[in-house]
């Protein structure tokens, strides 16, 4: 129970916000050259080096001249362009992943007690809360995302799959790249990051980056343009080599971003009711009739110590790291400029503090002679959450409107045994175990109180509202096992089975002690994976192909009430199953043609909750199919070069809740991205023209539909954006 002094403290919280009304790993050096030739990644995807093609995993890799080409800079980006993975945005921070339609929405995923599924690793720091850092001042080598359960090789668990970031390690090579750019909605960015050496021994790098621009929306009641952006970020990393065994680097990134809301557009029903609830709102998706702008504000900071020793046994890792968020948001949904009678108001705020620790300590070995390679390694993860939730509801009904706020102290702790070990049983066949053995613990404190108003606001049960106590412990064992054939030496045939796991939580906005204090279970899967790598040709044309199938337990899935709350329950069964092709052909110098194409079968087999029978229905955010297909064309110009790109994708149709409601749809959509750059002799400069959903596609990133009023409240992805962006190389 909160004593005496922490309710003060959600008191003086609550009183200033009413009256608004990539797992560690040693980083590679430069790629050999007959890889750099064929167009090889090299990947660290099961903890030592490999090449992507050498990898019997589903792993889709993007390098450091690939994520330029193809302008990207946000995850956005990346899900774009990656077979079976999808993201949603409830706002422009929080983002909810879905691989191979394992995904957690904001309902579980940003709620005090709750975890994601699809994990996020910057240079193998779990990033848990308030999204990732600013991805151009990290200055990436890679990024990395690997579908399908994790856990054999990576410190915390992850049940769908893992995107990780990883950064260039600071250098012997000196180096300093500054770019700055312009854009529509009077964008403006400059970037900057730099290598030097200190001494022989010790090397330092460091990276900066600003953007902003005008918003996306326009409120018609503030006058303001909202949805804008203003995002400052900056990381530095020591690295000291005093030995040829002992390589140790120390990094820190923050991000610091301060900008206004991100107000839902009102589609409302002109039929309904003689259409008084659409009274004053404007037709045109990119305006909105918010009585506030809102706001989002968050400051991220991170601090790392990664630690590499080579001992007799083997390279043993130690990576130590502190995050901690501090994220604030105004979000408001129903506000209109006229309120007509049944005219409604809602209003979200909040202010999270979160603070996390996390160690890893793992041990890389051979044997027999190269043919055993394996890792082992324990985990252990702390993370505090102080949180405070309201929402303001003005509704016509006085007994239903008001201001309640949802003190949250979420406590968790995971501790973790994990290890996997590759045997070639002959030169081209190998064999994989792995297993992981987790015990997690979640206890808090969550409260709900009425603070204003003259009736009890939903999801609020009662007017003495709550004060509970909640804990519960859960321990799991992971196994994985999977072979390998080297048929040639450029083409491999694999197979996998594995078990995934992810924790259970406790509702984070819940109308009831009973509610707040009961915890979901988590969830478990186990994941069937069947492909191929091959390349033909002279390795001219790559072709990759993974088939799938997920079987699912205990599912966790938050629905929407209207006029309560999101309620998380666990869904009984779940199958997911489909097929994905990754293709880049070289047909001659200086062109290259790639794509992929993604086929998803996911569907409850058995949920229900009071009232609703969801058996049948589509997974949110999984869409049946999607494809993505890009050409790039690099042309010498004597000693100058220029280079062209285009990228095009497909998305089916998707639902964002279960209930597969068609006010819930996520309609198919496509995305359109193009960019030319021209780099002068020597690359010492390089202009280029960028182009972003060039055929102004409207798609929504999240939907929340109202159905008492008829009205579906929305906010979308970016409209069509171009720039031009100036870039130096010393």
């Amino acid at each position: 129970m909160m004593n005496a002094a922490t309710l003060r403290r959600w008191a003086i919280v609550s009183n200033a916000l009413v009256p608004l009304t990539a797992q560690a790993q040693e980083a590679p050096p430069a790629a050999p050259a007959e890889a750099q030739a064929a167009g090889d990644i090299i990947v660290t995807a099961q903890r030592r080096e490999q090449r992507l093609q050498d990898v019997p995993v589903a792993v889709t890799a993007f390098g450091a001249d690939q994520l330029k080409s193809n302008n990207i800079e946000s995850v956005q980006d990346i899900a774009t362009r990656t077979p079976g993975l999808s993201i949603g945005q409830v706002d422009p921070i929080n983002q909810n992943f879905s691989m191979r339609g394992i995904g957690s929405a904001s309902g579980i995923s940003q709620n005090a007690g709750g975890d994601a599924s699809v994990v996020v690793f910057v240079d193998g720091v779990y990033a848990g809360r308030g999204g990732i850092p600013d991805l151009d001042s990290l200055d990436l080598e890679r990024v990395e995302v690997l579908r399908g359960p994790q856990g054999t090789l990576f410190g915390k668990n992850a049940i769908g799959g893992l995107v990780q970031f990883v950064s260039r390690r600071p250098s012997a090579d000196p180096s300093f790249h500054i770019e700055g750019g312009y854009g529509n909605y009077n964008r403006y960015s400059i970037l900057a990051y730099g290598n030097m050496p200190i001494t022989d021994t010790t090397f330092l790098s460091v990276g900066f980056s600003h953007k902003q621009r005008d918003g996306f929306e326009y409120n018609e009641t503030t006058g303001n343009r909202v949805n804008n952006e203003n995002l400052t970020t900056g990381r530095v990393a020591l690295r000291f080599v005093p030995t040829d065994a002992l390589d140790i680097v120390l990094r820190a990134d923050w991000a610091d971003q301060n900008q206004l809301g991100n107000p839902r557009h009102n589609n409302c029903n002109t039929a309904f009711a003689g259409g008084v609830h659409c009274a004053g709102i404007n037709p045109d998706p990119r305006t909105v009739n918010a009585y506030t702008d809102g706001y989002i504000k968050r400051f991220i900071q991170t601090y790392s110590a990664e630690i590499n020793y080579d001992t007799p046994l083997g390279k043993l890792t130690s990576v130590t790291a502190v995050r901690k968020v501090d994220f604030r948001f105004l979000t408001p949904f129903f506000s209109n400029p006229v309120n007509p009678p049944n005219q409604i108001e809602s209003t979200d705020f909040g202010h999270e503090w979160d603070n996390q620790l996390s160690q890893e300590l793992r041990l890389a070995f051979n044997a027999f002679g190269n043919k055993l390679h394996g890792q082992t390694g324990i985990y252990y993860l702390r993370e505090h959450n102080n949180r405070i939730e309201g929402q303001i509801q003005d509704f016509a009904t006085p007994a239903i409107s008001g201001t309640a706020i949802y003190p949250q102290y979420a406590r968790a702790r995971s501790f973790a045994l994990f290890g996997q070990v590759d045997y070639d049983i002959l030169p081209t066949l190998t064999a994989t175990v792995g297993a992981r053995m987790t015990w997690e613990h979640k206890e808090g404190e969550f409260a709900g109180y009425k603070v204003s108003g003259p009736g009890l606001p939903p999801p609020l049960g009662s007017l003495a509202g709550y004060d509970v106590h909640g804990a519960k412990s859960w321990k799991a064992f992971t196994p994985r096992f999977a072979l390998n054939w080297k048929v040639t030496p450029d083409v491999m045939l694999y197979g996998s089975v594995a078990r995934g796991y992810k924790s259970g939580g406790f509702q984070g906005l819940s109308g009831t002690a009973a509610g707040a204090a009961t915890p979901y279970d988590p969830e478990f899967a186990w994941g069937y994976e069947a492909g191929a790598k091959t390349q033909w040709f002279d390795r001219k044309l790559t072709f990759n192909l993974a088939l799938f199938r997920t079987d699912y337990k205990d599912l966790q899935v938050s629905q929407l009430i209207p006029l309560c709350c999101v309620v998380v329950s666990n869904a009984a069964k779940a199958r997911l199953q489909g097929v994905e092709v990754e293709a880049v052909a070289r047909p001659f110098a200086g062109f290259q043609l790639d794509g992929s194409y993604s086929y998803l079968d996911a569907k409850f087999t058995a949920y229900s909750i009071p009232g609703q029978n969801y058996t049948g229905n589509q997974l949110p955010r999984s869409p049946r199919n999607k494809f993505n297909v890009g050409a790039q064309y690099e042309l010498p110009l004597g000693d100058w070069s220029a280079k062209a790109r285009v990228d095009y994708a497909w998305v089916g149709d998707a639902y964002f809740e279960a209930s597969n409601i068609p006010q819930q749809l996520w309609p198919a959509h496509e995305n359109l991205d193009a960019r030319v750059s021209l780099r002068a002799p020597g690359k010492a400069w390089e202009l280029s023209v960028w182009g972003k959903n060039l055929t102004d596609a409207l798609v929504p990133t999240y939907v929340t539909y109202f159905g008492p009023y008829q009205q579906t409240l929305v906010p979308y992805a970016p409209p069509r954006t171009y720039g031009v962006t100036l870039a130096f190389d010393m």
